[in-house]
């Protein structure tokens, strides 16, 4: 097995299903949708009326679809479109869906440059109806305080997969949507612009792994996994 397909996360088959964390007196409902050729997780974290898109991956017209239908029947108001990162795979929907809900794109100020460099290879990669979202951006610095309803996240900066990587912890809910700094067993790919390995070590070990070891990582391809977990098992230990 070559070195970047043991970085790639494993693709299986299309899987959509919800995770329901429970808090004291509210609950939280982190629903997972696997779109696109790329196998990517989008996820919508909502409490019974409020929710957040992070990471719209939606690219088909059936996909964007299934994202409404299940925020319709829900009867949720749509807050925040958010970003961990802008490769291409995690924002094929992002227009679509900005439109949909008349919000902005939040994102990392670093991250712009790859979000803006998505629609000149888009077509290339096999996405030719992808359209660049309104540049009207919410921009994170890293260490907000995020909240929408009962849902409460800080943002942490995580680059080394991207420049202005990202990612939002629920400290709640016990669960952090990681995008793709770590994988069930592995770690986000280095070598598209922005990547560096030494960078990512850094924000796995100084970031991700002094979380709490029960903390439920939803990752932006493939299952979820716990920092604990991959704190003994991960592939980046061979780094």
């Amino acid at each position: 097995m070559s070195l970047l397909s043991k970085m790639m996360p494993e693709r299986g088959k299309m899987q959509n299903h919800s995770t329901f964390v429970k808090t004291t007196g509210m609950s939280v409902t982190i629903k997972k949708f696997t779109f696109n050729g790329f196998q990517e997780n989008t996820y919508v974290v909502h409490d019974e009326s409020v929710a957040v898109i992070i990471d719209p991956g939606c690219y088909e017209r059936r996909e964007e679809e299934e994202l409404y239908q299940y925020i319709q029947t829900a009867q949720l108001k749509v807050s925040a479109i958010i970003l961990t990162h802008a490769h291409i795979d995690h924002v094929l929907g992002s227009y679509a869906v900005c439109e949909r809900y008349k919000l902005p794109l939040t994102l990392h100020k670093t991250e712009v440059g790859t979000l803006q460099a998505v629609q000149s290879y888009a077509a290339v990669y096999g996405f030719p109806k992808y359209t660049e979202p309104k540049d009207d951006y919410i921009l994170l610095e890293g260490n907000e305080k995020l909240e929408f309803g009962n849902i409460k996240m800080t943002v942490f900066f995580t680059p080394g997969h991207s420049v202005g990587h990202v990612v939002y912890y629920l400290p709640e809910q016990k669960s952090v949507i990681n995008g793709d700094v770590l994988f069930q067993g592995s770690f986000g790919r280095v070598d598209l612009p922005g990547g560096d390995l030494e960078t990512l070590k850094n924000s796995i070990y100084n970031i991700m792994f002094k979380l709490p070891d029960d903390t439920v990582i939803y990752c932006g391809h493939g299952p979820e996994t716990t920092v604990g977990r991959e704190k003994q098992f991960n592939f980046i230990h061979q780094f």
